[in-house]
């Protein structure tokens, strides 16, 4: 078994050996608990014949730890400065590769196909960069990708977003889109200590399970990621309020609004977070022949 890297005295002399500065650009807070790790792993099940994907692998410490129990590991990586001390540290691993990109524009489902043949059991599991969290999250799964699930670590408040329930502070547009594709749920709650440099915020893993099929059935997909967006725009405001001000020609088309509310049988005093997924599919599809 080799050292692991996730540990505060390996990872210094691996950054002090190549002479690593962290980017405040790029959202870099490496791992240096094997612990935290090896749980991180456990929530996305991964067997013998798994494929994993990981963005952001920085030093490797998740990265090794997911070698170490699927088939494949693809990472993409966007700080060209790490390639060589990834080379370095995962040359155990020969079943790792590494593609230096940009997650968001890559064409992950190429990727897929090249690296992942004959795999049929395929996981996201990540530390994202808390910056971009939600860009990629929805990348993934609007890109349809062919996988199992999402396990990530990000920010506790955003993880607390994605898992939120109607009625509560957190629920948002967010919740609806990300729930809509998967089954949320905050894993475990991840101390600062645990990373360097200590990020200023608490972390969270949360694992999403994609659904065989959407939450609910909508006419438009786009067109109901537009009406809940617009029925949380200024959350303290009503959802008539909202869908007026927000959707195009709102103001002219009120009764049109108005009549596709009672249609979809939901108050038009209500706000916009009071709404279960399945309300504002029946909303959506009330209000597009009026906008499309």
């Amino acid at each position: 078994m080799h050292k692991d890297i996730a540990t505060p005295a390996r990872t210094r002399a691996i950054l002090d050996k190549y002479g690593f500065s962290f980017k405040k650009s790029l959202g870099q807070n490496f791992l240096i608990d094997t612990n935290i790790l090896r749980r991180i792993v456990d929530h996305a099940d991964l067997s013998e014949e798994s494929g994993a994907i990981e963005i952001g692998p920085g030093i490797g410490a998740l990265t090794e730890q997911l070698a170490r129990r699927s088939k494949k590991v693809l990472a993409f990586e966007i700080d060209q400065r790490l390639l060589p001390i990834l080379e370095e540290t995962l040359s155990p691993y020969p079943h790792v590769s590494i593609i230096n990109e940009d997650v968001l524009k890559a064409d992950v489902k190429t990727a897929i196909e090249k690296e992942f043949e004959g795999i049929n059991d395929i996981m996201v599991v990540a530390n994202l960069p808390y910056y971009v969290t939600t860009p990629i999250i929805m990348k993934l799964l609007e890109d349809k990708l062919p996988i199992r699930g999402i396990v990530c670590m990000l920010q506790k408040e955003v993880a607390d977003r994605i898992s939120a329930r109607p009625g509560t502070k957190e629920y948002g547009s967010l919740s609806i889109a990300v729930q809509y594709y998967t089954e949320a749920e905050t894993a475990m709650i991840v101390p600062k200590t645990v990373f360097v440099p200590q990020p200023n915020v608490d972390s969270a893993v949360i694992k999403l399970t994609k659904r065989k099929e959407p939450a609910v059935a909508v006419k438009s997909e786009s067109f109901f990621f537009k009406v809940t967006k617009a029925s949380f725009a200024q959350r303290r405001k009503t959802l008539l309020n909202n869908l007026t001000s927000q959707l195009p020609e709102g103001k002219q088309k009120k009764e049109h609004i108005l009549s596709a509310l009672e249609q979809a049988n939901v108050e038009p005093g209500r706000r916009g977070e009071t709404l279960s997924i399945e309300e504002f599919a029946r909303l959506s599809d009330a209000l597009l022949p009026h906008f499309s």
